[in-house]
């Protein structure tokens, strides 16, 4: 009933093109959402301390663990600790 009517080349790759859109939008509605926000350690203590998870002294311990620096002592809550002047592992430190 049909005779003629044929798809040709163009129609393949046009119907090709639209099924690898729908395709990438299924994928990128369905995938799971990346992890790449990652919260310093004392906001996670400070919100697990405002939900109730975890009781005021266990509050104050952790604080201070994460405020002492093993080598130099106390630092700021957040502050990142100072690797600048300590060998790094696998290395030497270097006194000229």
């Amino acid at each position: 009933m049909l005779e003629g009517w044929t798809v040709g080349l163009e129609a393949w790759i046009w119907l090709g093109a639209w099924a690898l859109v729908l395709l990438l939008v299924v994928w990128l509605l369905v995938r799971e959402p990346s992890h790449d926000i990652h919260e310093d350690a004392s906001a996670i203590l400070r919100a697990r301390y405002a939900r109730g998870e975890i009781s005021e002294e266990e509050f104050k311990h952790a604080t201070d663990t994460l405020t002492t620096d093993p080598v130099n002592g106390p630092r700021p809550i957040g502050a990142r600790p100072h690797t600048a002047d300590h060998a790094t592992h696998g290395q030497e430190a270097r006194h000229d």
